[in-house]
Order: C-alpha cells, then sequence, then structure tokens
C-alpha cells in the first residue's frame, strides 16, 4: 500500500524506520498546520475511505502518520489477509469513483482519480505478490518499528502509554490476538508447500536472524526509556517468541531460501512501477552510464583544486577516490558527529534565503544519530517524517545511523559521514532543501492527504532531494562539492547496478567493487547498497537519478517558456507546494498553471 512505502523512500537505503530517541528541544517549536482551504478539507474528507480500508491491515503504519484510533492496533497477518485487503481497497476504490462521478472541482477530481489510482496500484501489486512469492516477515523489525513510533519525546503521554497495548497485541497477551510470530509462522507455512512460490533471499534471512538480539534489546531499552509500567510479562514473552522464531526460521525458511537475488521480471516491473520509474529498465541503465562517466570527468577535474585548497596528500592529486578517502582521513568521533553537523546545518538556511532558492521556515531543522536497534532497522541516513495528519507542531529528524549490521550480530563501521566535507550534501539531502523542507512544506502549506500519501513516489521524493542537492553545490566549499559530485556519481552507480543484478547482467562482487573502487564507498555503505538493490527495496535504487532527470528536464523546458522571465524562487516553491504528484502530473501543473501565471503577474507588472 502506498503510505507504507513513505518512510522507505526517505533513506540513502532502505527500510521502515519510526521515531525512537528524543528530537532536539527546538523540535517544540515547528509551526502547526495553517487552516486548509475548502478543496483540501473535501479532499480529505474523501481520503479518510481509503485511509480506513487499508488501516486495519498496517495500523503500525497509519499511527505513525498520525492518524488516530490505531495506536493499539497491529498488523494484520491473519488467513487471507491478502484477499481480505485487496476486497476492502477494492470497496474503498468504488466509493471514491461514486464520488468522482458528481464531484466538480478540479483540484478535488484530481486528488480522487490519485486515489482511485493509488487503490488500483495496492491491489494489482498484492495480487502479484500472493501469486508469486511465498509470504516470509521479519517480526523482529516489524515489532521494534512498531513500537518505536510510539516511543518517542514527540509522542504525547497519551499515546506513549498505547505502547503496552502494542505489545500485548504483538505477543498475544491481549484479548481476541495470537502471537505476531505464530501467525507469520502460519502464513509461510501453509504455502511454503507450493515450490514455485518465489523464496526470500539467503541474505535477508539471514540478516534479520543476525538482528534478532539488537531488536529485543532496543524494545527493553525503549519501555525502559519511557518508564513504561507492568510490561515486564509483555516483555519476556516478546523476547522468548523472537528467539523461538529465530530458531524456526532457521531451521525452516534458510534451508530453502534462494541464493541467486534476481527478482522474475514480472516482480521488478511492478517493483520499478510503484517507485515512479516509468521508463524501460534498459533505457534507465543507458542514461545512468552517461550520467556516470561525466560526473566522473567532473570528479577528475575537480580532485586536484581539492588537493591544493585542503593541502592535502594524496597519492595522485587527478584519483577523485585517492582525493576523497584523503578527506576522509579527517574523521570525527561519534561523540562530535551531532555539533559538526550542527555548524553546517546552521549555515545553510541562510545561503538558501540569500540565493533565493527556495522559501524556508524561520526554526532550526532536528538532526540525531540513530541507536544500535535504529541502525539495524535502517542501517544508513534517513530522513523521518513527523505526523502528516493532526500535526501539532512535530517535527521530521534527519537520522545519522554509525553503522551497519551484518549476519553474524556484529557490525561494519561507516567512513562515508563522518567527516567534514560530507556534512553540506548529505544535510542538503536529508534536511534543507532536501527531504526535511519538501515534508515540512506538506504539513504547513496544507497540501492534501491524496498528494501527500497517496500520491507518494519514490521518483519525486528522492528526485526533489538530489536536486536539492544540486541547488546547494556552487554555494559549498571544493571539498563539499567534490562530495556533492561522488553522492552523484553513486546515483548513478544505482541507476545502473540495481536493474543489472535483477535483470542478471552482472554479479554482487562485481557490483561491489564499482561501489568501492569506482564511487569510493566503505565497505559498510557499498553492503547496505547491494542488500538495498537485491532484497530490501529492488528497484527503488534508480528513483533518484530518474527523478532528478525529470525535474532537470522540467525545469529547462520553464526556462525556456519563460524566458528572462523565470523565476528560481517561485518555480521551486511551486515545486513544493505540489507534494508528491509523480512527474507526469507534476509536469502538467506547471506548464497549466504555474507557466501560464508567472506569465499573467509579469505582464501585470
Amino acid at each position: 500500500m502506498k503510505p507504507l512505502a513513505l518512510a522507505v523512500a526517505l533513506t540513502l537505503a532502505a527500510g521502515a524506520p519510526a521515531v525512537l530517541q528524543a528530537a532536539t528541544p527546538a523540535a517544540k517549536t515547528a509551526t502547526a498546520a495553517p487552516a486548509s482551504p475548502a478543496w483540501v478539507t473535501k479532499s480529505n474528507d474523501y481520503a479518510q475511505i481509503l485511509l480506513k480500508s487499508q488501516a486495519e491491515f498496517a495500523p503500525e503504519q497509519m499511527s505513525f502518520f498520525g492518524v488516530p484510533g490505531y495506536d493499539d492496533r497491529v498488523a494484520d497477518l491473519k488467513p487471507d489477509n491478502a484477499k481480505r485487503f485487496r476486497e476492502s481497497t477494492a470497496k474503498a476504490k468504488a466509493d471514491l469513483q461514486a464520488k468522482l462521478a458528481t464531484e466538480r472541482d478540479p483540484n478535488v477530481r484530481q486528488d480522487l482519480e490519485i486515489m482511485i489510482r493509488a487503490a488500483d496500484d495496492n491491489i494489482e501489486t498484492s495480487a502479484l505478490n500472493e501469486r508469486l512469492t511465498l509470504p516470509w516477515t521479519d517480526v523482529g523489525q516489524l515489532e521494534f518499528t512498531g513500537l518505536q513510533g510510539l516511543l518517542s519525546d514527540q509522542t504525547p503521554a497519551a499515546r506513549r502509554a498505547k505502547a503496552l497495548d502494542r505489545l500485548k497485541a504483538y505477543v498475544g497477551q491481549a484479548p481476541g490476538t495470537t502471537p505476531m510470530t505464530e501467525l507469520a509462522k502460519a502464513r509461510y507455512s501453509e504455502r511454503a508447500g507450493d515450490k514455485a512460490l518465489l523464496r526470500p533471499t539467503k541474505l535477508e534471512v539471514e540478516q534479520a536472524l543476525g538482528n534478532i538480539d539488537t531488536y529485543i534489546a532496543g524494545i527493553k531499552q525503549l519501555f525502559g526509556k519511557y518508564k513504561v509500567e507492568g510490561a515486564d510479562a509483555a516483555l519476556a514473552a516478546m523476547e522468548t517468541q523472537l528467539r523461538d522464531y529465530g530458531q524456526w526460521a532457521r531451521g525452516t525458511v534458510l534451508p530453502e531460501a534462494r541464493l541467486d537475488t534476481r527478482l522474475p521480471p514480472e516482480l521488478y516491473a511492478n517493483s520499478l512501477k510503484q517507485y515512479g520509474i516509468d521508463i524501460d529498465p534498459q533505457l534507465l541503465i543507458r542514461r545512468a552510464q552517461v550520467e556516470f562517466m561525466e560526473t566522473r570527468a567532473a570528479m577528475r577535474q575537480l580532485a586536484p583544486q581539492v588537493v591544493k585548497a585542503k593541502g592535502l596528500k594524496a597519492a595522485d592529486p587527478n584519483d577523485y577516490v585517492a582525493v576523497i578517502r584523503a578527506l576522509k582521513g579527517e574523521s570525527m568521533p561519534n561523540d562530535q558527529l551531532e555539533a559538526r553537523y550542527r555548524t553546517v546545518i546552521d549555515a545553510i538556511d541562510p545561503i538558501i534565503r540569500k540565493e533565493g532558492i527556495v522559501d524556508v521556515p524561520n526554526r532550526p531543522m532536528v538532526m540525531r544519530l540513530g541507536s544500535e536497534a535504529e541502525s539495524a532497522a535502517q542501517p544508513a541516513p534517513h530522513f523521518l517524517p513527523a505526523p502528516l495528519i493532526g500535526n501539532t507542531g512535530q517535527q521530521g529528524q534527519f537520522v545519522l545511523p554509525v553503522s551497519v549490521p551484518t549476519p553474524d550480530g556484529k557490525a561494519l563501521s561507516y567512513d562515508d559521514f563522518n567527516f567534514d566535507a560530507v556534512r553540506w550534501t548529505l544535510s542538503a539531502h536529508e534536511g534543507r532543501p532536501g527531504h526535511e523542507l519538501q515534508f515540512t512544506a506538506m504539513v504547513e502549506r496544507g497540501v492534501s492527504l491524496a498528494r501527500s500519501m497517496f500520491a507518494f513516489n519514490s521518483v519525486n521524493v528522492e528526485g526533489w532531494a538530489l536536486y536539492a542537492e544540486a541547488e546547494m553545490v556552487p554555494y559549498e566549499p571544493l571539498d563539499g562539492q567534490l562530495i556533492a559530485l561522488q553522492f552523484r556519481l553513486m546515483r548513478a552507480a544505482r541507476a545502473m547496478l540495481d536493474p543489472m543484478l535483477n535483470l542478471g547482467m552482472i554479479d554482487r562482487e562485481r557490483a561491489g567493487r564499482i561501489l568501492t573502487d569506482k564511487v569510493g564507498l566503505s565497505e559498510a555503505m557499498a553492503k547496505q547498497e547491494l542488500d538495498r538493490y537485491t532484497f530490501n527495496a529492488p528497484g527503488q535504487a534508480g528513483s533518484y537519478f530518474y527523478g532528478y532527470s525529470r525535474i532537470l528536464e522540467l525545469r529547462m523546458e520553464t526556462e525556456i517558456a519563460l524566458g528572462d522571465k523565470f523565476n528560481r524562487l517561485a518555480f521551486n516553491n511551486y515545486l513544493l507546494d505540489q507534494g508528491m504528484l509523480p512527474p507526469d502530473l507534476l509536469a502538467k501543473a506547471v506548464r497549466e498553471d504555474f507557466v501560464p501565471a508567472q506569465k499573467k503577474n509579469v505582464a501585470a507588472k
């Protein structure tokens, strides 16, 4: 379902994180959502039809995004859950179609069409997965993220109290519930006899098993931190059940897990579609190859200038990977990361305002380090959205993990995010003017739920964040510019390697060497990248480069249409005002609304 993809998309890796550690006090100064226009209110009323039809199946995600009434509920893994989900969604679709037949407001009509298309996509994806795959659930991650979303400083105390109810539901101690581990076993076992169904990969099962102890400890830490009374029996049951589930998976799931990580073409094509990539993967590969070569050439030109400016002792100043490794040599200790990132984060807003890039709020953004359990659930930098519904001032958070878990329970350490030069582009992407600003705008500018939750596509979200990086590059120091190009090179590599791995055009080892030897990533970063392409989120990685390309195409088209009347600030603000419209609808809005309005405004002056 579309809302489930939101947290996945806002990362440099994949996963579905939720809030764990406290936000800084600045989070409490955020501006609550303004009164919405009448058409947005009407659209949001219609959105409840689809939200309610799907909320029963994934209540953790609904409560995370602020939908009331689901804090004590847990994911539906009961018999025929996929079939029941499709039936519920189909009924909601029919109700929305009936509303569309009588609705006359063009904005509301577009939102209804967005939600109907989202329902169709959800139904198609559910049916395809049920037909082709054997359902396997990482229950440890599911329970950790579900509880993490409630146990947070930004969650009101009354809602935090519901965490015990949710925990009891997970372990079968709430009335009418069955332990989540038993439900997950049953859904796997009832179809395991069909050998034609696609098994989970050995890599993902081994990683899930390696994370169990970390999730158990993380859940206990959450309940201890927030002093939730009466949780001992449920926590003990949780630990016993997750360990038992791990033993069962090791003996039942792992022996049948597949070594070949490629997805069948039909599944991979659907994955690309759900993330918003609407071109043939072979064409995506070719475009990304050109981008990779051009970006690499730019890095080779810039690397000697960085060596000279920074006084680096790189082995070869023309070798951009060697120069990057020299920059990484001046690493920051973990206990200094937040403070050192804050100096750049605080410097970015004045630049954005001075250069007229986009409007930014007059309050600081939130950045923090991830915990060990949080890093297991989401092992790369990511943005954690605030509630989109009923937001009373909560802010999203830029979260920086410091390690990547491995199946043996150990961790690989990053060197990709803990040196000075990287702070600029990573803060621009996850913070401002990237993800943080885009999601803040949706709350504070009153974007409809259809255009935030149900229009969601990774091409829009990640395309904007990469575009935001590019907007900031001219105002960064030379070493920051080099790392910005390195990250752009990584996005081109993603758009090549994700489809190549899934189409059988390259193996994991050779793809890994490209990431380490040609892009300059650490072993830890390369591992989470490869995991992402092969089992965490196949198809998603190409959305950065493709989304960025679509925005550049649209901007150039708009600049040509408006000539010297083009205004970057107005253009960028307009893109944010549209929420998460997919590229075709966003382009249509710019052509039919923004361009004529800009011509009219200039003529009036």
